[in-house]
C-alpha cells in the first residue's frame, strides 16, 4: 500500500492549476490531496457542468477527468473546454482516467495526452502527470 505522504514527488506540480472532474467523491479526494501536497493548486468537480464553470473561473494548466461522467462523457468534456472561447483550452493538457482501456486502435485517446486506469497506482499517478505537463 502506498501512503499519500510517500507519494510526494511531483515537482512538476509546483504552481500549476490542476482541475480533477470525478463522480466519485473518494476519487476527487485523494487525487486532490496527492496534487495539493506536490504543490499544485486544484479545483474539483463532479460533473461536466461544474468542469466548465471551474475551467471559466480559473483555466488550469491540466485536467485530470473521468471518462465515465454522469451529465457527458470526459471526451466530449475535452472538447469543449479546448473550443471554449480566449484559447485557454487549446493548451490544457489532460489526463483521463478509467475504468477501462480507452485508447483506440491507433493508440488515440480522444484527445487527452495520457490515461490512467482505476484503481489509479499513486506512484505511476506522479509520473504520469510530470510526464504530461513537460509535453505541453
Amino acid at each position: 500500500m502506498v501512503h499519500v505522504a510517500d507519494a510526494m514527488q511531483c515537482t512538476a506540480l509546483q504552481g500549476k492549476r490542476v482541475l480533477v472532474v470525478d463522480d466519485d467523491h473518494d476519487t476527487r479526494e485523494v487525487l486532490t490531496v496527492v496534487l495539493e501536497l506536490n504543490g499544485a493548486v486544484v479545483a474539483s468537480a463532479d460533473s461536466a457542468a461544474e468542469a466548465v464553470k471551474a475551467f471559466e473561473a480559473h483555466p488550469p494548466h491540466l485536467i485530470i477527468s473521468d471518462i465515465g461522467l454522469p451529465d457527458e462523457d470526459g471526451f466530449t468534456l475535452l472538447r469543449r473546454l479546448r473550443s471554449l472561447p480566449g484559447g485557454h483550452g487549446q493548451r490544457l493538457r489532460a489526463i483521463a482516467v478509467t475504468g477501462y482501456d480507452q485508447a483506440d486502435a491507433d493508440g488515440q485517446l480522444g484527445g487527452f495526452d495520457a490515461q490512467l486506469t482505476k484503481p489509479v497506482a499513486l506512484e505511476g499517478m506522479l509520473e504520469v502527470i510530470a510526464t504530461t505537463l513537460r509535453s505541453a
